[in-house]
Order: structure tokens, then C-alpha cells, then sequence
């Protein structure tokens, strides 16, 4: 299940990652090398960090087939057919879930550390994101006044407590995809954020 999740989120990643090249009329290699990092990047910093090497990616080549396949996939069938930008959040928004716990199971087998292995959750779903943004000239999403990485933290810590009590993996793992998907998307559909900074000036 962990294996399919991760080929899911990269293919989703990579779809993100691929629109968003398109918005700034790339051309397919473009596409293709922003798909990619997007799909590979938070990943990628996870094995890093974990000293997992050869990194994911590396050791199972079946990763960045998914990227660039989907990728190129994405490139030709926009041609063809007009997608709402929405679907750009949204789709983002289920990459950011299915990361979170692919990266926090990852850095729970590696460290058996809870806390270790929710900042693995988030660092796995929102670099690839940071990434792509940057790359494409946009404010990244954990930088803007919305509920992102919080809402990888929480399905994270959820994943953590529900990992303590022992309950059965496939539960675990389902209700955290959800918890996180719904915490991003009511953020989006309400537009929740967080409270700002704002340190009271001295007269």
C-alpha cells in the first residue's frame, strides 16, 4: 500500500509540477524537468536527511519513469483539453497528503522517532511544492497566508498518534490522507489562515 501511495503521489506531483511550466509557456523539456522535481524534490531531501542512499529515486529508477511519463502526458493532453486552475490546488493539495505519510512511514522505519518522522511527513510534502515554485517564478505556498504545511503537520501528528495506539495500518494510513487533504481543502474553500505576525508598535 506505502509502494502505491508513493508511485500515486509522485504521478500527482509530477501532473502539479507540470502545469505549472505550462502556465509559464515552457517547452516540454521544461515541462519535463519541473515535473520531476517537483514530484522527486521532498523526497529526495528526506533520503538525504535520513542518510538513505542511493536516494529513492536512485535505487528505484520506477520513480522518475512515473514523473517524466506523466509529465509529457500532462504536456500532450493540455494541448488537447483546457484545465481550470483550480485543479492545480486541488491536485496539489492531494500530492501534499499522500506525501505527508509517505514521508513520515519513511522516517519512521529509519529513526523510530515520532518527531523525527513528522517533520519527515512535512519536509516530503511541501519541498517538491517549494521547488516547483520557486522554479516557476511563484510565491511558494507555504510563504502565503493559507493553511499548508500546518495542515501537513496535523495530518502528521494524527498519523503519529494513531500509530501509537497500534491501531491497523490501512486505517492509519487512510484516515491521515483524509485528515490532511480536509484540513487543506477547507482552508482553501473557507480561506483559512493562520494568524499573522503583527508586533505591537511603541507610541
Amino acid at each position: 500500500m506505502i509502494y502505491t501511495l508513493d508511485l500515486i503521489g509522485t504521478a500527482i506531483f509530477a501532473i502539479t509540477g507540470a502545469l505549472a511550466a505550462g502556465r509559464k509557456r515552457m517547452d516540454v523539456f521544461g515541462v519535463v524537468v519541473l515535473g520531476c522535481v517537483t514530484a522527486l524534490g521532498g523526497g529526495t531531501l528526506r533520503d538525504v536527511i535520513l542518510g538513505n542512499y542511493p536516494v529513492f529515486w536512485v535505487s528505484d529508477t520506477t520513480y522518475l519513469k512515473v514523473a517524466v511519463i506523466v509529465a509529457i502526458s500532462t504536456f500532450v493532453l493540455v494541448q488537447r483539453w483546457r484545465l481550470p486552475t483550480i485543479f492545480l490546488i486541488y491536485a496539489d493539495a492531494v500530492g501534499l497528503a499522500v506525501f505527508t505519510v509517505i514521508g513520515f512511514q519513511k522516517g519512521f522505519i529509519a529513526t523510530h522517532v515520532y518527531s523525527i518522522s513528522i517533520v519527515m511527513g512535512v519536509t516530503t510534502g511541501v519541498v517538491g511544492g517549494i521547488i516547483r515554485d520557486v522554479v516557476s517564478a511563484e510565491i511558494p505556498l507555504i510563504l502565503r497566508r493559507e493553511i499548508y504545511a500546518s495542515a501537513s503537520l496535523g495530518g502528521g501528528a494524527l498519523l503519529a498518534l494513531l500509530s501509537y495506539l497500534q491501531l491497523s495500518s490501512f486505517f492509519t494510513l487512510s484516515i491521515a490522507v483524509l485528515t490532511t487533504l480536509v484540513i487543506r481543502l477547507a482552508a482553501l474553500h473557507w480561506q483559512l489562515s493562520l494568524p499573522l505576525f503583527k508586533p505591537k508598535e511603541g507610541g
